[in-house]
């Protein structure tokens, strides 16, 4: 079910009934490198007890090669760094006014496989989308949320002993000069667009919040245990 408008506040959520607590990091703007480093320590580190988290992020400037990437989809980097990283897909871009989600589950304690996660990040995505009146679908054979023909929302996922880390990229109102510098997601001439393009006026601490939401409706989440400002 989409969230409506007024749900958004992210430190009031709560629900009735038996389901998963989650804790959320609302990290603010921070270069690449660091956050995916404190993300393979905490997927190594976990345990049975440890409590999932999502983690809300904006990068500095970079663009990221999954493992599958190949050289030739990144074009003309320039000074943005390319970083090769370990999770799925190709290569993509990270910058000011994109909102990036890191989903750092227990897949084994869901209950859901890799694609049951994957089609519901991509639902929570629409439904957030359907609030401010833009329509949007997914495509099964090409991860992501679109606009049309265009890619607002991208995703990629490292699945390892049935924990997840990395995530989802959501385009709001950002440059999008440097993803004609790569093919993005390794698809040539891919158009990518962002919310601001069919939205006047929208509060990015409103999206993040709406999307927090829609994504513990879409992956069985009843509770917030704790909301930190800061990587573990």
């Amino acid at each position: 079910m989409p969230v409506t408008e007024g749900e958004a506040d992210i430190m009031d959520v709560d629900a009735v009934g038996q389901a998963l607590p989650l804790n959320v990091r609302m990290l603010g703007r921070q270069a690449y490198e660091p956050v995916w480093q404190a993300m393979k320590t905490f997927t190594e580190t976990r345990d049975e007890t440890t409590v999932d988290e999502l983690w809300f992020v904006e990068h500095d400037p970079v663009f990221t090669q999954g493992q599958a990437g190949k050289a030739e989809h990144v074009l003309n980097p320039g000074t943005i760094p390319v970083v090769q990283v370990d999770r799925g897909g190709q290569v993509t871009y990270h910058g000011p006014g994109q909102l990036v989600v890191y989903l750092l589950l227990d897949v084994k304690r869901s209950q859901k496989g890799p694609r049951a996660i994957v089609s519901g990040i991509e639902q929570a995505i629409i439904n957030v989308l359907q609030t401010y009146g833009v329509e949007s679908c997914a495509r099964p054979e090409a991860p992501g949320v679109y606009i049309r023909n265009a890619k607002i929302a991208a995703l990629g996922l490292r699945f390892r002993k049935q924990r997840s880390y990395h995530g989802l990229s959501f385009n709001l109102d950002m440059d999008l000069e440097p993803f004609s510098r790569i093919n993005p997601c390794g698809y040539e001439g891919l158009e990518v667009t962002q919310l601001i393009d069919y939205v006047e006026y929208f509060d990015k601490q409103d999206v993040a919040g709406k999307l927090l939401l829609s994504l513990m409706e879409e992956l069985g989440y009843c509770r917030i245990e704790k909301t930190d400002q800061g990587l573990p």
